[in-house]
Parts: structure tokens; C-alpha cells; sequence
């Protein structure tokens, strides 16, 4: 039994999740990190709003806190914002630039009966068997 449990533990997707796991905490403090002492700074400095005291008060305690839902939603969209135009953006150009396989659009054509994407060379259509010029 002991012998089945190291195997499981030692498959390689076990431990690819658990160092993506690691590495994806670690990179969620960078994250926050950058918002919360660079990004949040900057946008905070024309009017040096916060939000946070904004409550829907009960018998004089807040009740609904608000204000503080409006700075996180704030926190997320910057979050969001940085992760696409700091990571997301430059590993798609990255993957671009190191692409090998040919565009699927210059092999193939569209079927004219069926529209479906058929081999450039081909004379006849898998799908709907048509003729195809």
C-alpha cells in the first residue's frame, strides 16, 4: 500500500500541480503586490479616493459595508489589468514569434455547399462529398 501511495505521489502531474500551485500563490503575492504599492498609488493620486468608510449604518454600527466591495471590485480590475498587459500580452507575442506549424487558413479552403474547412488541395468534400473546383 505504502509502495501504490509514493507512486501516485511521484506521477509527473502530481507533482506539476503541486509546484503550479507553489509557484501560482507566489506570483498572486507579486501580483498584489504590484497593485497594491505601484498600480493603486498611481490611479489613487488625482483624487485620493478610498472607499472604504462607505456603510449603510444600523443603530449607528455599519451594517452593509460598500465601500469596501467597491475597493476590492477596484482591486480586482486592476489585478485583472496587470496580469493581461504584464503576462498574458508578452507570452502571446512570445508564442507567436516561436510558432512552427503553417496557418490554417494558407491549407485550407472553405466547402462552397457546406462551409466546412476542408484541405486546399482537396477535390472533394469530407463532409457533404460535394465537387469542389
Amino acid at each position: 500500500m505504502l509502495k501504490e501511495f509514493r507512486e501516485f505521489v511521484l506521477r509527473g502531474n502530481v507533482v506539476d500541480l503541486a509546484v503550479g500551485v507553489v509557484i501560482g500563490a507566489a506570483f498572486g503575492t507579486v501580483i498584489a503586490s504590484f497593485v497594491s504599492n505601484i498600480l493603486t498609488p498611481v490611479i489613487s493620486l488625482p483624487g485620493g479616493t478610498n472607499f472604504k468608510k462607505l456603510a449603510i449604518e444600523k443603530d449607528g454600527e455599519p451594517f452593509i459595508r460598500y465601500g469596501q466591495f467597491i475597493n476590492d471590485v477596484i482591486a480586482f480590475l486592476l489585478i485583472a489589468t496587470a496580469i493581461f498587459f504584464f503576462v498574458v500580452k508578452p507570452i502571446n507575442a512570445l508564442m507567436a514569434r516561436r510558432r512552427t506549424e503553417p496557418d490554417v487558413t494558407a491549407v485550407t479552403k472553405e466547402c462552397p455547399e457546406c462551409a466546412s474547412s476542408i484541405p486546399a488541395r482537396a477535390r472533394r468534400c469530407a463532409f457533404c462529398t460535394s465537387q469542389v473546383a
